[in-house]
Parts: C-alpha cells; structure tokens; sequence
C-alpha cells in the first residue's frame, strides 16, 4: 500500500490566503531567536522578556533577578518590537481597529489564563516552542504537547457546547 501526499487542494483549503507569508513570517522568528541567542546566549522567550521588564516598575524580586537587571534594556527593545511590529503591520496594510468577534472579556480571561499558564509551565509557546523545541529540549517537547493537547481539548470541548465568540 502507498501513501499519497496530501492533494494540494486540502493544502489550499488550509491556508486560503496562501503560505507565503506564514513562510516569511517563521523564516523572521527563527531569524531573530537565532540571532538573539548567538549574541547572548540568552534563549528568546517573550513571557520571561515581558516579566524582566516589570523590573522597571516592581520591586518583587522574582521581576528583579540579576540576569533579568543586567538585559533587561535590550529585552524591553525586544517587547516593544513585538507591539511595534503589529503597528507596523497595521499601517502598512491598512487593518486596524477590532479584528475579532471574541468579546473583550473572553479575551481578557483567556489572557489572565496564559499568563497563569506561562508560570505554571515556565514558559510560553515562543520560548518552549520555537526556542526548546529547535534545540531538543525534552522539557520543552513535553510542554509543546501538553499546550497543543489542552488546546485541542478545549477547543473541542467549546465547540460541542455551542458556545460562540
């Protein structure tokens, strides 16, 4: 028995605008965790990024740690990129305002449940994912799974009781 390859149509149904820029835009992260990390041996998580800049503003010394004190002007150059970025975007091809259907308050606990989440597994899916997943990290495989399989589960489990944004 041969496996045929995904037919190009399902491919097509998948990314209806294309995979150009979904290509573009993993060549840039892995461009920029690259870089990052070659340069300071520091691995590119934006939660741990977004954390260390709190040390401007908090005196809890979990936001204060030395490494966090020493990078941390670099690091808010980095989180400011990341909003930059968006805005970047949203003047360039025009789409600005609310995207979404989700209503605020989703969004808001859905936000304050993937910080909460970030702690627990500590890390984000850019720092496990992108970062720990590239160089074998079995604590960030492990991680990668359980985000997808929560994910996955949740989501079915909204869909089956008809819940809508």
């Amino acid at each position: 028995m041969t496996l045929s390859p995904l037919p190009l149509v399902a491919l097509a149904e998948l990314f209806p605008r294309g995979i150009a820029q979904y290509a573009a835009g993993g060549l840039l992260i892995g461009l920029g965790v690259a870089t990052i990390y070659l340069g300071t041996g520091i691995i590119a998580g934006a939660s741990t990024f977004l954390e260390s800049t709190l040390s401007y503003v908090s005196d809890v010394p979990r936001f204060n740690r030395a490494k966090y004190l020493a990078s941390r002007d670099w690091r808010v150059v980095f989180t400011a990129g990341i909003v930059g970025g968006a805005a970047v975007y949203a003047l360039a091809f025009g789409e600005f305002g609310w995207t979404t259907e989700v209503q605020p308050w989703r969004l808001f606990v859905g936000g304050v449940l993937v910080g909460v989440g970030t702690r627990l597994g500590k890390g984000c899916t850019s720092g496990h994912g992108v970062c720990g997943v590239g160089s074998l990290s079995g604590t960030s495989l492990v991680n990668v799974a359980t985000f997808m399989a929560v994910a996955i589960g949740t989501a079915q489990v909204v869909a089956a009781l008809g819940v809508t944004p």
